[in-house]
């Protein structure tokens, strides 16, 4: 695995692939898996976005 120095400064270069979020109608944030559209994450501790994941169109 690859890593982006300098290592252990929180942020990654580049997206994350094939994964994709949108919005729930409450505000929380899900992961989704573009080969196959399952649901992976849902981000519940505050209402942003996951870093580095394209958003879908609505």
């Amino acid at each position: 695995m690859s890593t982006n120095p300098p290592k252990g400064d929180g942020h990654r270069n580049g997206a994350v692939r094939q994964r994709s979020q949108t919005q729930t109608p409450s505000g929380n944030w899900v992961k989704r898996d573009t080969n196959n559209g399952q649901f992976m994450d849902m981000k519940t501790s505050d209402k942003t976005p996951f870093k580095g994941v394209r958003k879908e169109r609505k």
